[in-house]
């Protein structure tokens, strides 16, 4: 009972913490403005909510299944084009698609916008993000019927293939009225838009919406870890003929598993596409998933709060804190001989390997934010008995 109450506290402690957060980045993105030199914070923090809810959703497949799969980039992908292709207003559709004939010539927001108004526009864009989710997760659904059959680095191969062909199939010339080709997308609502007027004042949401999004995917795995099929998600982790043993199915588990983790990864490129104002095939490469799996790895492997971490160190690190070491000049030493293009991945990689020699479990291990809370209990439970 008495453990119970504790876990009940430190959930409420993780929650109130999780409400502050989001409370500090709606005031930040009232108070910094885009000249300001902290303006590299917003940054941050929009591709950090991005890239943490790309990192907690392979999380789930590789830290908590035990599943290796590389073709992340090729679900985000999926997701990211198709936000693009649903959102893009009727009245730019011939630009963005110069060089064909667009085949879907509507948009969410503005069929919504039409008998709702400012609403429909917000339900729109929703709608759009939501199928953007469905569409990765139905693709993962084709893929992991033959591809899940597979173990270890065989699986992990195949679904790297997978993302390569993804990345070229929506780049074929023939899907061009649908994918625009090699051309990029464009010209969809996109976070900088992200404002409304309140009593005179504009309010913006650049950089709450993309955190916001991300905390409630990210709420949604932690419930899903937590819950009954969590568990058998880590038992066939731990030992598959155990847990076949235990009467759970293995093949609808996994299939499960993958397709949930790819439905956040559509998600997840759903909202980069936001953040980046553009959707391209050609920034989806390999690169991208071994990104997403350093920062996985970074945290901890099989912890949340861990890959959130890893995702926002990760991405304030190589955008903004040794950002001087490619122009120059860093921590006030300018030596542009040595400081120059390319030195900060140099620096960046001697700093990963460092983490990595001395966390080796990352910097979370397996531990969750409540878990924190439960050893400062404790010691005060020491330190009173004392």
């Amino acid at each position: 009972m008495i453990q119970q109450n504790k876990s009940k506290k430190g959930s409420w402690i993780t929650l109130i913490c999780i409400v502050a957060f989001l409370a500090v980045v709606f005031w930040l993105d009232q108070a910094i403005k885009p000249t300001s030199s902290m303006y590299m914070l917003m940054t941050v923090l929009q591709k950090g909510s991005v890239y943490a809810l790309a990192a907690v959703s392979m999380n789930l497949l590789n830290g908590y299944t035990g599943l290796f799969s590389l073709g992340h980039a090729g679900f985000m992908l999926i997701g990211a084009y198709t936000y693009a292709i649903f959102t893009i207003p009727e009245g730019s559709r011939d630009t963005v698609y110069q060089y064909y004939n667009a085949a879907i010539r509507f948009s969410f927001p503005e069929v919504f916008s039409k008998g709702l108004g400012g609403f429909g526009t917000v339900l729109g864009i929703a709608v759009a993000v939501l199928l953007a989710g469905l569409l990765a997760a139905g693709f993962a659904y084709l893929i992991g019927l033959p591809v899940l059959k597979l173990k270890s680095d065989y699986l992990a191969i195949a679904t790297l293939g997978f993302a390569e062909i993804i990345r070229a199939i929506f780049q074929w010339s023939k899907l061009g009225p649908i994918t625009n080709g090699s051309n990029l997308l464009k010209s969809f609502p996109r976070t900088s838009t992200f404002k409304f007027e309140l009593a005179g004042e504009k309010i913006k949401l650049c950089t709450f919406v993309p955190v916001l999004i991300a905390t409630i995917c990210i709420v949604v795995i932690v419930l899903i870890v937590n819950s009954t099929y969590g568990r058998s998600f880590k038992a066939i982790r731990d030992d598959e003929i155990a847990a076949e043993a235990m009467g759970i199915n293995l093949a609808k588990h996994k299939m499960m598993s993958f397709v949930i983790s790819s439905f956040f990864a559509g998600i997840s490129g759903a909202t980069m596409a936001m953040v980046l104002s553009i959707a391209q095939a050609s920034n989806f490469k390999s690169a991208m998933t071994y990104e997403i799996l350093l920062m996985v790895v970074l945290g901890g492997i099989g912890s949340i709060t861990g890959s959130v971490i890893g995702s926002l160190l990760f991405v304030a690190a190589s955008e903004w804190w040794l950002r001087g070491l490619d122009s120059g000049s860093f921590l006030g030493i300018n030596a542009p001989n040595l400081f120059r293009n390319g030195f900060r991945l140099v620096v960046f990689s001697v700093i990963i390997m460092v983490v990595v020699l001395f966390f080796r479990k990352g910097i979370m291990g397996d531990k969750e934010l409540p878990d924190l809370f439960k050893k400062k209990a404790k010691s005060a439970d020491k330190e009173a008995a004392k």
